[in-house]
């Protein structure tokens, strides 16, 4: 007799009704059992630091105190074995730029069909990675290698510092305060803001925020 083997998952979202929709719903999956439901990424360092055992962890990209990218840098460096999957509403080319360059096994839009969720979970807990037929088109397109694309790929490319810019932007904090809890000087502050303003091609401050919003890196 053949005993089935059940994979360990531990599911991050802040949104409560959706998260526990989605518990139900990977528990009636055969090959799944979801041992921890966290509300940020910081609570999921908390469960695996006080002993509990995850295959893979499922969460969102956008949540308070700790997103699903900062989580995933943890998992990756300090839990490797931990196969990390990120669902979210957002498929922008900056947030999967980010998400490939963290190290994440699957990214899944929240839109996804029931089928295709069990069978990116099995992928992933196979040892495999997976990315939908859409993200896959996505990403395709913004390697190829003509000028245009290749400008895309650049605005996609944003290093640890421009995005922590980009957070604190989004917040009704004045430049001067940017630059203190940066532990930045105001010049460099705006020596970035300058930079991004040619590099996303945007004029204002406002249009620094909603490109963030537009690309998973800030929500309100």
């Amino acid at each position: 007799m053949t005993t089935q083997l059940t994979y360990k998952l531990i599911l991050a979202d802040d949104h409560i009704l959706l998260r526990d929709a989605l518990a139900n719903l990977i528990n009636k999956f055969d090959e799944f059992s979801v041992t921890a439901v966290a509300g940020n990424g910081k609570e999921v360092i908390d469960f695996i630091e006080s002993g509990y055992m995850a295959d893979i962890v499922l969460m969102d990209l956008n949540m308070p105190e700790m997103d699903g990218y900062e989580a995933a840098k943890w998992l990756v460096k300090n839990r490797p074995a931990i196969k990390i999957v990120i669902l979210t509403m957002y498929d922008s080319e900056i947030a999967l730029i980010r998400l490939l360059q963290a190290g994440v096994h699957g990214f899944l839009k929240k839109d996804i069909h029931p089928a295709e969720l069990k069978n990116a979970l099995l992928t992933v807990a196979g040892g495999d990675y997976f990315y939908s037929n859409h993200v896959t088109v996505k990403l395709a397109s913004l390697f190829k290698k003509n000028d245009q694309n290749q400008s895309n790929l650049e605005k996609s490319i944003l290093n640890d510092i421009e995005i922590e810019f980009l957070k604190l932007a989004g917040t009704e904090m004045t430049y001067k305060e940017i630059a203190k809890a940066m532990r930045l000087s105001p010049r460099h502050i705006d020596s970035y803001r300058d930079a991004l303003f040619t590099k996303l091609e945007v004029k204002s401050r406002i249009g620094l925020v909603i490109y963030a919003v537009k690309n998973g890196i800030v929500s309100f």
